[in-house]
């Protein structure tokens, strides 16, 4: 039996950088964001079975005798990936139900990270990070056809809290982001997770966003910009850059696609920032799921009261990627 352990992320700045479009044609020379893995996690628990038969199991069930009969897209092609055949079990779960629609914390790139690396492992194969990431945009972006970039795969894969630039010429560079400890922990504190009690199908959000980012490269090379230097601002100790900024970033974000905001996500941010929040954003492409704030610690009470009616997730970063947590 093997189990894989594999963080969810949140991203903070320069989110539509890390599509192909942009940083393949990009003056700047490259896209990059800055994002966290947080400790909360997607788990995979891969077993021999006793047949020659594949159970999936997830929110629906499956016993196939074939890979290609195998109806969970990520799950089938990361099969086919590593080159197992019949006779598995798999099994996933995970800390935040997680379902078809998006919920903004990279969830299927954690998946697809997550099954790659306990299928590997099940055949006594050790691939790096940087394989497994590339092996998981294989699935989602070049086989299933998702017009996504490629932050998160690398994100949940290597964990921590970095800075990932992508070049032109493909490569990807991640660098931690390095700041006084105390600085790093204030910014923690100042942050607030909040669930929306919605979610979107993202790829409508994506697709349209897709198709015009060569339209968008001046507010796309700006959250370039941005991203450096809220590592630099991180670096100094100023960390209200990051509540002005994820609040200006915002205001940018929503002009990439119809549908990243809505009346009630306009209407939870105006409460949170009436309250006390400095900035925020909805993770992921938009729509729904989860809201990050940027909240000076004496005016969190007051942004919870005014967000009541919303869940309030606590969270804290996760210093590790994809992993193996039990293999017999």
């Amino acid at each position: 039996m093997i189990i894989s352990k594999t963080p969810l992320r949140a991203s903070f700045f320069g989110g539509g950088t890390d599509f192909s479009t942009y940083y393949e044609n990009s003056k700047v020379g490259y896209g990059t964001v800055v994002s966290t893995a947080l400790d909360m996690y997607v788990y995979i628990i891969v077993n021999r079975k006793f047949d020659d038969n594949i159970r999936i199991v997830y929110s629906g069930n499956e016993l196939v005798s074939r890979v290609d009969e195998v109806k969970h897209n990520i799950i089938r092609e990361a099969l086919k990936i590593v080159g197992i055949e019949k006779g598995i079990e798999i099994i996933y779960m995970a800390d935040i139900p997680l379902s078809n629609a998006g919920i903004g914390l990279a969830s299927s790139s954690a998946l697809a990270v997550g099954v790659l690396n306990a299928l590997h492992a099940y055949k006594g194969e050790f691939v790096s990070q940087g394989v497994l990431a590339r092996e998981a945009c294989e699935i989602e972006i070049n086989r299933l056809g998702q017009r996504i970039g490629i932050q998160d795969q690398f994100a949940v894969a290597h964990g921590g809290f970095s800075q990932y630039k992508f070049f032109n010429d493909g490569s990807v560079s991640i660098t931690p982001v390095v700041c006084k400890k105390e600085a790093m922990v204030q910014l923690r504190n100042n942050l607030m997770l909040f669930y929306t009690g919605t979610t979107r199908d993202s790829r409508k959000i994506l697709n349209e966003q897709s198709d015009t980012i060569l339209d968008k490269t001046v507010m796309l090379d700006e959250l370039v910009n941005t991203t450096d230097r809220a590592v630099q601002a991180l670096y100094d100790g100023n960390l209200d850059f990051w509540g002005a900024e994820l609040d200006r970033t915002w205001e940018i974000k929503k002009k990439f696609a119809n549908g990243v905001s809505n009346p009630q996500i306009d209407s939870m941010y105006a409460k949170a920032k009436s309250a006390g929040a400095l900035g925020g954003k909805i993770l992921g492409a938009g729509g729904g799921g989860f809201m990050m704030l940027y909240v000076p610690q004496q005016r969190q009470n007051l942004v919870q009261e005014a967000l009541s009616e919303f869940t309030y997730i606590p969270f804290s970063y996760c210093h590790e990627g994809s992993r193996i947590v039990f293999s017999d």
